[in-house]
């Protein structure tokens, strides 16, 4: 079964205007902002660097398979590890999208984390940001391991057609629209299975965290990677929430993912987010990143 993780109630961040700017020089200064926290993080250890770039309702999924809710919880939640506190970490962003309306974004990349004595050790994170007067922060953020094998180290950045006027007016629909995605996406594995309705519903660039060295990328890799037939062992939906762009055109879902039927001494749910995107206004939401 295919990593994913969980939806908290709606979350509503609004950003300052964003200045009328080229798609790709946004995407470029979202990596550059990410590449700046890895700068300073790499002079502290993991539990001050990574949360160092949270807002303070930040979201992540734990090994407890629940979330961390809020900076302090996220602070928590990365000192129950005792090797985050003697440990730092550089990280590299390979790709990185935003939103129409300038206020939000995605990067995911690798992670390379020191711990004095050992072996250097890799990982794979994903990042959902959203553009507040003091710059990008964090508002969705997850990691996963990266064993030894090759990685992909640069992806084309996901980009709207134009930028538009962030425009506050359309929230609310714009969340409607994102959940029933995401509910959608669910009830179609009902009908056609888990395989399948990853392929339905994701974009050819999608990315899975996957279990390898690198990440799976593009539907059809996902979904056979989530299995096939038409069996669907699970059910999900955005039961935490959603946030989205005013835009209409990205945004992240969280939640649970339910066993149908648990198997005894089997965790009954897990925890997931999904980054969203249409790759233009009239095209359906397809997941692009999880």
């Amino acid at each position: 079964m295919v990593s994913r993780l969980f939806p908290l109630a709606c979350m509503v961040v609004i950003a300052a205007p964003a200045v009328a700017q080229e798609p790709r020089t946004l995407a470029s200064e979202l990596i550059a902002a990410d590449r700046a926290f890895s700068n300073a993080g790499a002079k502290a250890n993991i539990v001050d660097s990574i949360s160092a770039m949270m807002t303070e309702n930040a979201v992540m999924p734990t090994p407890k398979l629940d979330f961390a809710i809020g900076k302090s919880a996220i602070v928590e939640a990365l000192k129950s590890n005792p090797a985050n506190a003697a440990a730092s970490a550089e990280w590299s962003p390979i790709r990185a999208g935003i939103s129409a309306d300038g206020t939000q974004g995605f990067t995911y990349g690798f992670m390379f984390i020191h711990d004095a004595g050992k072996p250097d050790r890799r990982a794979k994170y994903l990042a959902y940001w959203v553009k507040r007067p003091e710059g990008w922060r964090v508002a969705f953020y997850k990691r996963a391991g990266s064993a030894d094998g090759d990685i992909t180290t640069r992806v084309d950045p996901a980009l709207p057609v134009e930028m538009v006027a962030p425009d506050p007016q359309r929230l609310q629909d714009n969340l409607v629209s994102l959940k029933a995605a995401e509910q959608a996406f669910s009830d179609r594995a009902q009908e056609i299975g888990v395989g399948p309705a990853f392929a339905e519903f994701g974009s050819e660039d999608a990315m899975n965290m996957g279990g390898g060295s690198d990440f799976t990328f593009g539907n059809t890799a996902i979904a056979k990677a989530a299995g096939e037939g038409n069996a669907a062992p699970i059910t999900w939906g955005p039961d935490k929430g959603a946030l989205v762009a005013t835009s209409g055109d990205l945004g992240v879902t969280w939640g649970f993912i339910r066993a149908k039927e648990p198997k005894a001494g089997e965790p009954a749910a897990f925890p997931f987010f999904t980054v969203w995107r249409k790759a233009a206004p009239d095209q359906p939401w397809r997941y692009v990143a999880e």
